[in-house]
């Protein structure tokens, strides 16, 4: 049976081969369509993305190492009524040793520009699934605490004593997904 996380719990992962989907659905007249981006940001030991080719999104769908996959953009929330959105494969056999957090963001592609917000979408969420049998094994369901936010910080995998583990965040921002970039590839946010 699956895990429902609460926001700060961490689980111990147990698995090599997993996929971390994100779904989400935007409330009735809204108005534009919303177009949320999953990425994945696989920062060192520095707090830092190693090289560029180390953060995953729709623009780079596979991690240099191998360890993760991004299945692919979905610019309506509509890939399926009720299951994930995007999705992005993990392999932690794969994932080169100097890696020590996975972090899972996902932005609203021009929230300010169309004034979108993540208190407009609702049913977002953010679950484990094991490749090798399809059993969900956590999920982390994000409340309607995001008024005004167009990023959330949903979850990370993070290494502790050689095992990995999983931590739902539920951190949210109003920035855009240059934002993460400028702050785990550079280490400075540049505005």
């Amino acid at each position: 049976m699956a895990i429902n996380l609460q926001k700060g719990q961490k689980i111990d992962i147990g698995l090599s081969k997993l996929s971390v989907g994100l779904g989400w659905n935007p409330n009735e007249g809204t108005g534009a369509a919303f177009d949320l981006d999953a990425s994945a940001f696989m920062i060192n030991n520095n707090r830092l993305i190693p090289a560029e080719e180390y953060f995953v999104f729709y623009g780079n769908t596979d991690s240099p190492d191998g360890g993760l996959h991004h299945t692919g953009d979905d610019p309506t929330g509509g890939n399926s009524a009720e299951g994930d959105d995007e999705v992005i494969q993990v392999d932690l056999s794969k994932v080169d040793p100097a890696i020590e957090e996975i972090l899972f963001v996902v932005t609203i592609h021009e929230g300010d520009q169309r004034r979108q917000n993540f208190g407009q979408v609702r049913n977002s969420y953010i679950r484990i699934v094991d490749d090798a049998n399809g059993t969900e094994v956590a999920k982390y369901e994000l409340g309607e605490d995001f008024s005004i936010e167009t990023a959330v910080e949903f979850g990370r995998l993070y290494k502790r004593g050689g095992a990995w583990k999983f931590e739902a965040s539920g951190i949210g921002y109003k920035e855009d997904l240059a934002f993460f970039v400028s702050k785990y590839f550079t280490g400075q946010v540049i505005k």
